[in-house]
């Protein structure tokens, strides 16, 4: 059946102001919707940061546990006190230590600087702080890793002779195994032998012979020969390696991976 529009003047047909108020009105209605939509998303509440009295704590243990970690498995500092091992160290140095070396088989070879735990006897009794606040503080730091160890009964020289060999000095000249050692690093002014003659020596198996590279002013293995391992130091007390200077710039230096 033919439905009839009524026609505008112009003869086209019209659609009712109701229908025409509708179709925009929707169109209008839907825009609204959208935009309210997003507005509350982009105004839904996020993750609330922390207080700073909170972050803060969070942040420090983190860094301490870093530190512990590296301390522990990586490299830790030590400090020079003497000139034993000047020019290459000198006093006040800081050198970091390769602690990951031994734990994946490195083992001390002569030529190689390392750091290890005095025997017994090699150093004097070390004072104590007598301020109870700053002895708990630098015993914390230094159980991390921040300072040097606390206690300080650390040494540092370079290996000469491992377990086997045989070593002697005499006037100038230092051999192991009888052959000669050269030794570039000596302190300028120094020979190897600095007036000590010495050996032949037979280092025991699972120790290190070690003197300083200022041959005249290290109390070394030499000094020691009437104590445990005639002079030579255990392995299990060689700390690791020394790999760098740290500290100051000025005197940065880097030995290598293992000290060489």
């Amino acid at each position: 059946m033919a439905v009839n529009l009524p026609e505008t003047p112009s003869g086209a047909p019209s659609v009712s102001a109701s229908n025409a108020h509708g179709v925009s009105g929707g169109r209008a209605e839907a825009r609204r919707r959208a935009r309210g939509s997003r507005g509350r998303k982009a105004g839904r509440p996020g993750r609330q940061p922390r207080p700073w009295w909170i972050e803060l704590p969070v942040m420090a243990a983190v860094g301490l546990v870093v530190a512990l970690l590296i301390k522990t498995c990586l490299f830790q500092v030590f400090t020079i006190p003497s000139g034993s091992m000047e020019n290459t160290l000198r006093i006040g140095d800081r050198v970091g230590v390769n602690k990951l070396a031994p734990l994946t088989g490195w083992e001390p070879e002569p030529g190689q600087p390392v750091v290890f735990k005095d025997p017994g006897g090699w150093l004097p009794p070390q004072p104590a702080d007598p301020n109870p606040f700053t002895n708990a503080v630098s015993s914390a730091l230094s159980f991390v890793g921040l300072v040097p160890p606390k206690d300080d009964n650390y040494l540092v020289k370079r290996v000469i002779a491992t377990g086997g060999q045989t070593v002697q000095c005499e006037g100038t000249t230092l051999t192991v195994d009888g052959r000669k050692v050269d030794e570039p690093y000596l302190h300028p002014g120094d020979d190897s032998c600095a007036g000590l003659d010495f050996g032949p020596v037979k280092v025991p198996s699972g120790y290190v012979w070690v003197e300083g590279d200022h041959r005249s002013d290290s109390s070394d293995s030499r000094y020691h020969q009437h104590g445990q391992g005639g002079g030579a130091v255990p392995v299990d007390n060689v700390v690791g390696p020394v790999s760098a200077v740290v500290w100051p710039l000025n005197h940065f230096d880097w030995f290598g991976w293992t000290g060489r």
